[in-house]
């Protein structure tokens, strides 16, 4: 049986990690940083029904003496951080607590896990954002950085980080740059969350109205069950490595928008207000990746489609709001 330590497990992609790795065999371990809300915390592991089945052990990313007790107590084949504080706007509203989570506590888990499980296999989730303002598209693992927010900028000391980490000790880490990724999971503070709970209201009569900013920017938008198995697929390779992630196909704000209110056969134009206060300080108007290197060499294929991702986040707000 392998052991696994995953640092953001009560998050949508840790959520889904763990489900895949119990569902291969794994023992899962996951770091929780301890807070008042933690009766709603594990709410996500709860919705997959597996609450009870990982093992969730005390830790904060910025706290270097829990993540050595945290690694030494699981003992784990491969380290998975997820954790990071990862909504783009609050990073412009809280800067330095983005970059002590999402920057320097990658270099903290790194740290931890070189001193104490060496031959432990490291995934570190890096970010589309980290490519901001694009010079060609679609991006590979090529295409020069250019992040666009505190974010983005964060996310890249982190990505870097792990290469340096690889090469300088000879750790088995390996990061996916992955795209927009999304499911009933996604925080509501995200844009397809935002929507698809937006139509789920308006349905049944509890709102009128959608405010949105930017509905010009387009991106790259695959499911979250599609990007945590290639999370797994990369640690389970010989040889280390770094694969862009995404499905290959760019879609504006605008047309997802008008997906989610077709599941419902509402007409957006009725219901959407363009709101200048949601945009960005700095907007990033186009993410399209390309995923070429992680098919010829991990196998992975993306399996489930835009139109299914959003109809099933809708019928899941649904679901919700009616209970």
């Amino acid at each position: 049986m392998k052991t696994a330590l995953i640092t953001g497990i009560t998050g949508q992609d840790g959520a889904y990690l763990s489900r895949l790795l119990l569902d291969k065999g794994y023992k899962v371990y996951g770091l929780l940083r301890r807070s008042a809300s933690s009766d709603i915390i594990g709410e996500r592991l709860r919705y997959l029904g597996i609450a009870d089945r990982v093992q969730l052990i005390g830790g904060n990313l910025v706290d270097m003496p829990s993540l050595l007790d945290a690694v030494a107590e699981a003992m784990p084949d491969e380290v998975y951080n997820l954790g990071a504080q990862s909504f783009v706007k609050s990073s412009w509203q809280q800067p330095r607590v983005t970059t002590d989570v999402t920057a320097v506590g990658v270099l903290n888990m790194l740290e931890a896990v070189r001193r104490a499980a060496p031959r432990a296999r490291f995934y570190q989730a890096s970010s589309s954002e980290m490519f901001g303002q694009v010079a060609c598209s679609p991006q590979n693992e090529r295409t020069p950085f250019y992040p666009r927010s505190p974010y983005a900028v964060a996310k890249l000391y982190g990505h870097w980080i792990t290469v340096n980490y690889r090469e300088s000790f000879g750790m088995h880490a390996s990061s996916g740059i992955l795209f927009n990724h999304e499911g009933p999971l996604r925080g509501i503070e995200f844009v397809t969350r935002k929507v698809t709970d937006g139509v789920a209201r308006i349905k049944l009569g509890m709102q009128t109205e959608l405010r949105m900013g930017n509905m010009d920017a387009k991106r790259d938008w695959g499911h979250a069950q599609d990007y945590v198995r290639a999370m797994w697929m990369m640690l389970q390779r010989d040889e280390p490595g770094d694969f862009v992630i995404a499905t290959g196909r760019s879609v504006s704000v605008r047309d997802m928008v008008q997906m989610a209110f077709e599941c419902v056969q509402l007409d957006w134009r009725r219901h959407v207000v363009d709101d200048p206060g949601l945009r960005r300080p700095a907007e990033v108007h186009e993410l399209c990746g390309d995923a070429g290197r992680a098919r010829d060499i991990l196998g992975w294929e993306p399996e489930i489609t835009l139109e299914r991702m959003i109809a099933e986040m809708v019928e899941a707000d649904l679901a919700r709001l009616r209970r």
